[in-house]
């Protein structure tokens, strides 16, 4: 049997072909979106503005190297002293000093006068191998970051002098071996004020901390990465009390699971209604209705009977407090403080307002990381349009459900409905991407007001497709066993 020309030349190159040897940084999306980590032995820059997270990230990857990876590293700073770069993290968790004392990281501050090059007009960086290379032997080091490249270049006029040092330093750290990072200042136009870096670094980071309608948010890009596949869009990314975190937007697919198990709503003749089983575990439920139709009392129903599975529960309240939702709940019957005491139910209260979406977005991310919670209230959805366009909140909660439904995390999401003629509509058109929607109504008759519920969609299973009429009573909602007026007795009990 004879083996065609074509069939001979493709094979050996996909044994031969090999995947780019990764450095990790530990910085939670990062390595996501550069398919796991840094080059390995080779040098990154990671250029942006001032106050964009260049030295924080840069020391993140330093620390997680030592910490979590067994790998020494080097951080050489030319704008800060040892004190005042250990100072600046310490609020972090990041103990640079005790690091240092066990010969897993090696600081050296190096103070660059721009008038002794100024004044001899020469310019050798020597020097500096010299003290890196110390550095780098003294604790075995496999991390370098230089902080930043502005200030180690400070003064020098000649571009072709530049040039070329520059051309020699990045050289220098590859055959060395180590894993590089190098911090630039953004220029005009350029990536990099001496608009080379881009050129001669293996890979690039751009970060960006730009402000929309007085919001501010923080994104990252990686602009270029030689040898490798790698996430090309911007990524809001947070700075916390835990260091640095991105959101890896892009990544989410179409691929999560679904589970035949079905979980409670807390309300029994609800579950009827939904096949008699509840909905299904980790989908996507929405509950729409104009204002006071019972959408947060709902969802508390829920989340108190996710606790007594003892399941963990997180509320993400983008209208009231935690306290204000805990008493108003319990006027109804639903007492959730147990739930709160025994760390089972946690809450996440902050104004639209506050940040832009991208950063409710990564912070909401970051929760969920945290907390691991089996199901996720989001309480009113709709308060978000205070903060964005119809199409970035629409594109802010797609990313946040599939993100949901990759973790198999149950969402339950209020939203409040634009008028009383328009119910089954939404603010935020993402009543597609929903698994459950749940309506709520209000109306009136001979001057008594009903609600009523029914179920407008519910995928994969046998639902009732009956408005039902219920009532708020001093022991939760109370679903009627007719469509009809409210049964004889109940009434003294119902709130409005």
């Amino acid at each position: 049997m004879k083996t065609s020309t074509s069939d001979a030349g493709v094979q050996p190159h996909l044994e031969q072909r090999r995947e780019l040897a990764k450095t990790p940084t530990g910085v939670r999306g990062l390595d996501e979106i550069t398919r796991g980590g840094l080059p390995t032995g080779r040098p990154t820059l990671v250029c942006g503005g001032p106050g964009s997270g260049k030295t924080l990230l840069a020391l993140t990857f330093l620390v997680n190297g030592a910490v979590r990876f067994n790998e020494p590293g080097v951080l050489m700073t030319f704008e800060e002293n040892v004190e005042e770069v250990a100072s600046d993290v310490a609020s972090l968790g990041f103990d640079l000093p005790r690091l240092v004392e066990a010969r897993q990281l090696a600081i050296d501050y190096v103070r660059v006068e721009r008038s002794e090059i100024e004044e001899t007009g020469e310019y050798d960086l020597e020097g500096l191998f010299v003290r890196l290379d110390y550095a780098i032997r003294s604790v075995g080091a496999k991390r370098v970051v230089l902080d930043t490249i502005e200030s180690l270049f400070a003064g020098l006029k000649d571009d072709a002098v530049l040039r070329a040092e520059l051309r020699r330093l990045f050289r220098w750290l590859k055959d060395k071996g180590v894993t590089a990072l190098i911090t630039g200042e953004r220029g005009e136009g350029l990536l990099t004020k001496q608009g080379l870096e881009e050129y001669v670094s293996d890979a690039v980071i751009l970060l960006d901390h730009r402000v929309h309608d007085q919001v501010s948010t923080r994104r990252l890009r990686v602009v270029k990465y030689r040898g490798s596949h790698h996430g090309t869009n911007e990524y809001p990314f947070l700075i916390d009390a835990t260091g640095v975190s991105v959101l890896p937007v892009s990544s989410m697919a179409l691929a999560h699971s679904a589970a035949l198990d079905r979980i409670s709503t807390g309300i029994p003749r609800l579950d009827a209604m939904l096949g008699g089983k509840g909905y299904y575990r980790g989908s996507t439920v929405l509950v729409t209705g104009g204002p006071g139709t019972g959408k947060t009392s709902l969802a508390a129903h829920f989340l108190d009977a996710a606790c007594r599975r003892g399941e963990r529960c997180l509320c993400f309240l983008f209208e009231e407090s935690p306290q204000q939702l805990l008493r108003n709940m319990r006027s109804i019957g639903i007492d959730l403080d147990p739930w709160v005491a025994a760390g089972l139910l946690q809450f996440h209260a902050d104004r639209p307002s506050r940040y832009g979406l991208e950063t409710h977005l990564a912070t909401m991310h970051q929760l969920v990381a945290d907390f691991k919670p089996a199901v996720t209230v989001i309480d009113p959805v709709t308060n978000l349009m205070t903060v964005g366009t119809y199409a970035d909140v629409q594109a802010m909660l797609t990313r946040m459900i599939d993100h949901l439904k990759t973790e198999n995390i149950t969402a339950v999401l209020t939203s409040l409905s634009p008028g009383l003629t328009n119910i089954e509509r939404t603010e935020t058109t993402i009543s597609s991407l929903m698994d459950t929607w749940v309506v709520l109504a209000n109306d009136g008759v001979n001057s008594h007001r009903r609600r009523g519920v029914y179920v407008l969609k519910s995928r994969g299973m046998a639902h009732s497709s009956e408005q039902r009429e219920f009532v708020l009573t001093d022991h939760g909602l109370d679903i009627l066993d007719t469509a009809g007026g409210p049964q004889e007795g109940r009434d003294h009990h119902a709130r409005v």
